[in-house]
């Protein structure tokens, strides 16, 4: 490869600190709990009472993931009443997991 390519290459690299935000998101996703919380989300905001039921874990622990999804803005927040609801914090979130549970399903093939 020539120096114009690498040069071309490397310049097209998104930055250090978009690389590591990319990195905080796939590590997020490595959690069981986290990744089923977003598949559910994607049919719907949630309170997490619903998620409790649904996943069987303590308020606690949803709370904890839900927690780390909002720092990584994976998932917002919207007051209703008494009750705080959970949804995809927008498409993109959607799309990721869509392609990520498609390419999982390929893999079964």
């Amino acid at each position: 490869m020539d120096d114009a390519a690498v040069k071309t290459m490397t310049n097209a690299l998104p930055s250090e600190q978009v690389i590591n935000r990319i990195c905080q998101i796939f590590g997020a996703l490595q959690c069981t709990t986290r990744l089923q919380i977003l598949l559910l989300l994607q049919h719907g905001p949630l309170c997490v009472t619903d998620l409790e039921n649904v996943l069987g874990q303590s308020q606690s622990a949803i709370s904890h993931n839900l927690r780390t999804l909002r720092q990584l803005d994976l998932v917002r927040t919207k007051r209703e009443g008494r009750f705080t609801l959970y949804h995809l914090a927008d498409e993109h979130v959607s799309v990721l997991v869509d392609m990520c549970q498609q390419h999982a399903k390929e893999m079964e093939n």
